[in-house]
């Protein structure tokens, strides 16, 4: 599929599927795959492992941003795809938890920790021809993208995904634990000071309750067709 070289950001509530979408865009397009949230999950994980966050979720936010400078977050290709790493460490099945999911609103809310994670995209962003998925990437991060997508569904099918996922990778969750979760998480993302969950003006919504993943890509490639002119 011929494109332009062009930066394509995808934002929308938790559990909507981005990630997974974002990553299949960006393998027929040919273009890097971003996982902005894996990025907050790392310094959630590294909060959690320095003891910067406590059970009742109350973080230490002066010991978090004096840390963050020297935090080395990134990525590195891998079977499936992109992995997270802190420094020469593969984290990508702690970040993943629930356990990393329950502390993750919290530390994202901090204006430090979302300064930390913004520079880190724009500069992997500069080269264009990425894709991006996050709460406030098109909003906030790259305001001129030149393709914005906001990603919705039902709390109920999401927290559906969500646990299957989780259960698929050997945790014991329940249902109404990851519901819980779901709510909880749209709140505090819709409601934070710093940059909160907002669709762009000039965002495409995608409401993919009852879509499959070839669905949408069926779906994004009519929109980049219109939008762009190709076939």
């Amino acid at each position: 599929m011929p494109i332009p070289d062009i930066i394509i950001a995808i934002d929308g509530y938790s559990s909507t599927g981005k990630s997974s979408f974002a990553k299949l865009i960006a393998k027929e397009l040919g273009f890097l795959y971003l996982d902005s949230g894996a990025l907050y999950r790392g310094v959630t994980l590294y909060a959690v492992e320095n003891s910067m966050i406590d059970d009742r979720n109350e973080v230490d936010v002066k010991a978090l941003a004096g840390g963050l400078p020297g935090l080395d977050l990134h990525f590195e290709n891998g079977p499936g795809g992109s992995l997270t790493y802190m420094g020469a460490r593969c984290i990508e099945k702690e970040i993943r938890s629930l356990a990393i999911s329950r502390k993750v609103s919290p530390i994202a809310t901090l204006p430090s920790v979302r300064e930390y994670v913004d520079a880190k995209l724009r500069e992997l962003g500069r080269r264009k021809r990425v894709v991006i998925d996050g709460r406030d990437i098109g909003s906030t991060v790259f305001p001129d993208a030149e393709l914005k997508i906001f990603m919705t569904a039902a709390p109920e099918v999401r927290a559906m995904r969500r646990m299957k996922e989780m259960q698929a990778k050997g945790e014991d969750v329940k249902f109404e634990d990851v519901l819980d979760n779901v709510r909880e998480r749209d709140y505090i993302d819709s409601h934070r000071e710093a940059s909160p969950l907002a669709k762009a003006d000039d965002a495409i919504v995608l409401d993919n309750s009852g879509m499959t993943l070839d669905d949408q890509m069926v779906w994004i490639r009519q929109v980049i067709a219109e939008k762009f002119g190709t076939e």
